[in-house]
C-alpha cells in the first residue's frame, strides 16, 4: 500500500485515540504518535508561553525547547492522562527560565530545534557547523537501537532537518559536505576521493555552509510567519504614513527619528530633534575623496539610541552588518543594476531577519513605525506598515519612496546591513537633564575622535582633512557635495534649535544661560551661511569643480572660517554644559 496513504490512514485513527494511549506509544519510541500529540496541543502550549512573554518569537521558542524537553523526558511521566498539565509545567518553566537572563541576543535557531539538556551541552546551535558536527558524531555512536527511545526520536528529527537543508546543495556539494561532517573525512582526504585540489574542497565546503546558512534563516522567517498564523495574530496593519516623510531635510537619520515618535504625545519640532539628538552639530568626512558615505559613517546604534534618551525614549535595537568594505559603493555613480530589485534576491538573508520582522511587527502593533537603514537606497527610512499574507513591509523615506518591500529583502540593499529601531517608552526626564545629556553627545563628538567605521574623521578634526583633500585635488564631487549640504543643513537647525530653546524652555534653571543659547544661535546662523556658499559653490548632485586650483582655494578660505568659527561654538556648549552641572 501506498505510505502516503498508509500514514494519513494512521493520522485519522489518532484522532479518536485519547492522548494517554498516544502518550503510551510515544513513550515506545513511536515517533507518530508524539507528533500527533505535538500537533493536537501546540496551539495552546502556544497560547501558554505567549501569556508570559509579549514577544511572539520568543513564545516560539520556549515551545520549542519545551517540546524538546518533552521529548528527552517523556518517560519520567508516570500518569499518561496528566501528559496536558505536565507539558503546560514545562512551559512555564522554560518561560521563567528565560526571562529570568533579562534581555540578550537571542541564538539563532536551527529549524526552531533548540537545546537545554546536558547530553548535548558541548552543541551550539545556533552554529551551523557545530550542529553539524553534533549530527557526525551522533552517526558515529551507534544506530538508534543503541540509544533510549528518546534520543532516537531526537537524533531522526535533527536528521530529518539536516537533509531538508541539505536539499539546496548540488548534489556534488552535498556529496562533500556529508563526507567532511558525517564521514569525518578531511579535506585533504576529499580532494583524493573526489580528484580535486584541497583549495577546491576548501571553497566548497565555504560555499555550501553559506547556502545553508541561507536556507535555515528561510525556514525560521517561514516557521515566524506560521507561529503568527497559528496564534490568530496573522494580519495586515498599516499606519498613517508618517509626516516626517514629507520633511525637507538632507539628514534622513534625524528625519526617522522624529517620525518614529510622532505618536508618542511627545510632540517636537524638527530642529529640537535635531538638537537634542546631536544631529545638527555632527560632522564626519572620509579622508582623501570625501565619500558620499561620510556623513552616516557613524555607529547607528550608540548614536541613534544615545538621541532618543535625549529626548526621553528607550529604544529597542535590531543591528546585523555583513562586514562589508567601508565606505560601501556610492548609489548615484553605482551600476543602477545593483541598486535594483534583483540584486536584492541575490545578497545573502539577514540571520537575525526573524528578530527584526518580531520588533517590527510588535512596533506598529503599538502604533509607531520603525526606523530602518537602506529600505531603497543607503539612508534612513520609516516602516509603517506590514502584511504578512503578503509578506510585505509599507515603508517610505523623504527622498521620494514610498512603496513596499519583501520581508525577505530586508538588510539586502547595497550595503547589506539590517538595522531597525522602534521607540520604546518615554521616561520622565526633565529639560535640563535633557539638555545635559544633549551637550555631553556633542561635545564628545566634536572633541574625542572615535571611527566607527573605515577612516572616517570626526567633530573638529574633520576640518583639517576636508581641507587636505581639497588642496591635494583629490575630491569625488558627487561626495563632496553632498558632505557640504548635509553639513549646511545641520547647522542652520542648530541655530533654530538654539533659538527655539531660548525662547520657549522658560524653566529658571536656563536663565542664566539664555543669552548663551541666543549668541550660539547667531554663530550657528553664520557658519550655515558659510556651508551655503559653498553649497553655490558645489551644487548636489553634479557637485560642480572642487578640484579646480581656484575653486578648492576658496573652499579652503571658508572652512578655515568655520573651523574657527566651530571652536568658538565648542567653548558656548562647554560653557552652557558647566553651568548645568552645577
Amino acid at each position: 500500500m501506498d505510505k502516503t496513504i498508509d500514514r494519513d490512514m494512521w493520522q485519522e485513527n489518532q484522532e479518536v485515540q485519547p492522548d494517554e494511549e498516544l502518550v503510551e506509544q510515544a513513550k515506545g519510541g513511536d515517533r507518530e504518535a508524539f507528533g500527533e500529540l505535538v500537533r493536537r496541543h501546540r496551539a495552546k502550549m502556544y497560547g501558554y508561553a505567549r501569556s508570559y512573554t509579549q514577544e511572539s518569537f520568543l513564545a516560539e521558542d520556549i515551545v520549542q525547547d519545551a517540546l524538546i524537553r518533552a521529548f528527552l523526558h517523556l518517560g519520567t511521566l508516570t500518569d499518561s492522562r496528566r501528559f496536558l498539565p505536565w507539558l503546560h509545567r514545562i512551559v512555564r518553566n522554560q518561560a521563567y527560565t528565560r526571562l529570568s537572563k533579562g534581555p540578550q541576543k537571542r541564538e539563532q535557531v536551527f529549524s526552531g530545534l533548540q537545546h537545554q539538556t546536558m547530553e548535548m551541552d558541548e552543541t551550539d546551535w545556533g552554529d551551523l557547523d557545530s550542529i553539524l558536527r553534533r549530527l557526525g558524531r551522533s552517526k558515529l555512536q551507534g544506530s538508534d537501537t543503541d540509544s533510549n527511545p528518546e534520543e532516537v526520536l531526537m537524533r531522526r528529527e535533527l536528521l530529518q532537518t539536516i537533509v531538508g537543508l541539505l536539499g539546496c546543495l548540488s548534489q556534488r556539494e552535498r556529496r562533500i559536505v556529508e563526507s567532511h561532517f558525517f564521514d569525518h573525512l578531511s579535506p585533504q582526504e576529499i580532494a583524493g576521493l573526489f580528484q580535486m585540489s584541497q583549495a577546491n574542497v576548501y571553497q566548497i565546503l565555504s560555499r555550501s555552509r553559506k547556502k545553508l546558512i541561507q536556507e535555515k534563516t528561510r525556514i525560521v522567517v517561514d516557521q515566524y510567519v506560521n507561529s503568527r498564523k497559528e496564534a490568530g495574530t496573522m494580519k495586515k496593519a498599516v499606519l498613517e504614513k508618517p509626516q516626517a516623510t514629507q520633511l525637507h531635510t538632507w539628514i534622513t537619520g534625524a528625519m526617522a527619528l522624529s517620525g518614529v515618535i510622532e505618536n508618542t504625545g511627545k510632540k517636537m519640532s524638527f530642529p529640537m530633534v535635531m538638537g537634542l539628538s546631536g544631529h545638527a552639530f555632527r560632522l564626519t568626512v572620509v579622508p582623501g575623496n570625501l565619500h558620499i558615505a561620510g556623513p552616516t559613517m557613524f555607529d547607528f546604534t550608540e548614536v541613534l539610541q544615545q538621541g532618543l534618551r535625549n529626548m526621553g525614549f528607550a529604544s529597542h535595537v535590531i543591528n546585523e552588518s555583513k562586514g562589508t568594505e567601508y565606505p560601501a559603493p556610492n548609489t548615484n555613480l553605482a551600476d543602477p543594476a545593483l541598486i535594483s530589485p534583483n540584486a536584492r534576491k541575490k545578497r545573502e538573508l539577514a540571520q537575525t531577519l526573524p528578530e527584526a520582522l518580531e520588533l517590527i511587527h510588535r512596533s506598529i502593533d503599538r502604533g509607531h513605525p520603525v526606523l530602518a537603514w537602506d529600505l531603497f537606497i543607503p539612508e534612513f527610512g520609516l516602516i509603517y506598515g506590514y502584511d504578512d499574507e503578503q509578506r510585505t513591509l509599507y515603508a517610505a523615506d523623504n527622498c521620494g519612496h514610498d512603496a513596499t518591500v519583501s520581508y525577505e529583502d530586508l538588510g539586502r540593499g547595497i550595503v547589506e546591513e539590517l538595522f531597525v529601531l522602534s521607540v520604546g517608552e518615554a521616561s520622565h526626564i526633565d529639560q535640563r537633564a535633557m539638555l545635559t545629556q544633549a551637550l555631553e553627545s556633542v561635545l564628545n563628538h566634536y572633541r574625542v575622535q572615535k571611527h566607527s567605521h573605515g577612516n572616517a574623521v570626526n567633530g573638529l578634526a574633520a576640518y583639517a582633512t576636508w581641507q587636505e583633500a581639497y588642496q591635494q585635488g583629490s575630491i569625488e564631487p558627487n561626495g563632496n557635495a553632498y558632505t557640504t549640504a548635509i553639513a549646511h543643513d545641520a547647522r542652520k537647525n542648530a541655530a533654530l534649535f538654539w533659538t527655539e530653546l531660548a525662547d520657549t524652555w522658560t524653566d529658571p534653571a536656563f536663565d542664566a544661560i539664555r543669552p548663551t543659547m541666543r549668541e550660539a544661535s547667531e554663530l550657528y546662523a553664520k557658519i550655515a551661511e558659510q556651508f551655503a556658499q559653498l553649497c553655490r559653490l558645489f551644487p548636489f548632485p553634479a557637485g560642480g569643480e572642487p578640484n579646480n586650483p581656484e575653486n578648492s582655494q576658496q573652499a579652503i578660505a571658508i572652512l578655515q572660517t568655520i573651523e574657527q568659527r566651530e571652536q568658538e561654538a565648542v567653548v558656548l556648549l562647554e560653557q552652557m554644559r558647566n553651568a548645568l552641572s552645577e
